[in-house]
């Protein structure tokens, strides 16, 4: 039987997963298998340097989840915060220009944490409240051209 997206999603790995895509199209396509494995709701903390592809990542996911199409998945870095879905809620937040405490806590992550959603930050190395937990994390590193090395920590077995 096949379930939801992130529904009784399994156990928690100890070892992180490693995947290299080859383009943009199969970075959205490994967003998208991973949607089926992330739990609901979830907080998860996108790392990697400008350009590492963390939105065409969420593009994938967020498609996945079946909340959007890709088309309108964008970055967030200006508006800071992005909704997708009605029944099934996920934020994508970015955190690229926000500096310090206060900046931070006007984005109002502690109150989308306590909704029934998925929050996506990008830039998460830079979130600075120690109180806020990723059960997911995934590192985008940039290799040659188009390849791209994401590691993801906290997904399910």
């Amino acid at each position: 039987m096949r379930r939801a997206p992130g529904e009784n999603a399994p156990g928690v790995r100890k070892d992180p997963l490693e995947f290299v895509t080859h383009s943009p199209e199969e970075t959205v396509e490994l967003g998208a298998k991973l949607a089926w494995q992330l739990p609901y709701p979830c907080l998860l903390i996108l790392e990697g340097e400008l350009g590492s592809g963390k939105t065409t990542l969420v593009k994938g996911i967020v498609s996945g989840l079946g909340v959007a199409r890709q088309e309108d998945v964008t970055s967030p870095s200006f508006t800071l915060v992005h909704e997708y879905g009605t029944d099934r809620k996920v934020y994508h937040a970015d955190l690229y220009r926000v500096e310090g405490v206060r900046e931070q806590s006007t984005l109002g992550l502690e109150d989308l944490l306590e909704q029934e959603a998925m929050v996506i930050v990008e830039w998460g190395e830079k979130l600075i409240d120690q109180n806020i937990e990723a059960q997911v994390r995934i590192r985008m590193e940039l290799l040659e051209g188009e390849y791209r090395r994401v590691t993801i920590e906290g997904l399910g077995k």
